[in-house]
């Protein structure tokens, strides 16, 4: 996956940490702790309103924009558009970005919890999560409050023009494979998973702040 060697460094030189509540993130390795890997969906709005994907790999979450937003319907194939890692606190991030910086604008939990990596090769042996991902295709399933069940992440040559310059893109796509969870939600409705806010409750509280 392009930047994977990166770290946080696109993620620090993207911020002012003195003008943003945006958590800076322990700046070490070895921090993701014990337990299952994390995943966490964001509602973001800020110059176009979308959803942010985000899935744990060691000390990062892997993060994608997902214009539309995650789908329960195998039918419906969402892009997810890579963007940088972000460090694990960004899990509980809810707030307003101020606007001038990256990413300007209001932000709420619509869901987290854990994920299982499913990825495998084709004797069926397991396969290293970020190595899938390396690889262009992720197979993992959601236990999280509102999403459950498998999913899969897929790059499509080329980006989404199809051109050999294109940025990356990603296709995110619920398998057929059990689990029901919610279908995707009208944002500017949603509810935080972490304190029932809506985007425009979150705006008016922590915006004066």
């Amino acid at each position: 996956m392009d930047g994977e060697d990166d770290g946080l460094r696109d993620y620090h030189g993207k911020r002012d940490f003195g003008r943003t509540g945006e958590p800076a993130g322990p700046g070490a390795p070895g921090e993701g702790g014990d337990g299952p890997p994390r995943f966490v969906v964001q509602i973001h709005d800020a110059s176009t309103l979308h959803f942010d994907f985000r899935l744990q790999v060691a000390d990062v979450l892997k993060s994608w924009s997902v214009p539309k937003g995650p789908s329960a319907d195998p039918r419906d194939k969402r892009l997810a558009v890579p963007t940088e890692d972000h460090p694990l606190e960004y899990e509980e991030f809810e707030g307003v970005i101020p606007a001038g910086e990256y990413g300007g604008g209001t932000v709420i939990v619509w869901d987290h919890g854990t994920y299982e990596p499913l990825s495998h090769d084709r004797r069926g042996r397991p396969v290293d999560f970020a190595e899938s991902l390396a690889h262009g295709h992720a197979r993992f399933r959601l236990h999280g409050a509102k999403l459950r069940g498998e999913y899969a992440l897929t790059r499509f040559r080329g980006g989404p023009d199809g051109g050999a310059g294109a940025d990356p893109a990603w296709l995110l796509v619920k398998t057929a494979g059990g689990g029901r969870g919610h279908g995707t939600p009208d944002p500017r409705r949603a509810r935080s998973a972490r304190t029932g806010r809506t985007l425009a409750r979150v705006a008016a509280e922590d915006g004066e702040e």
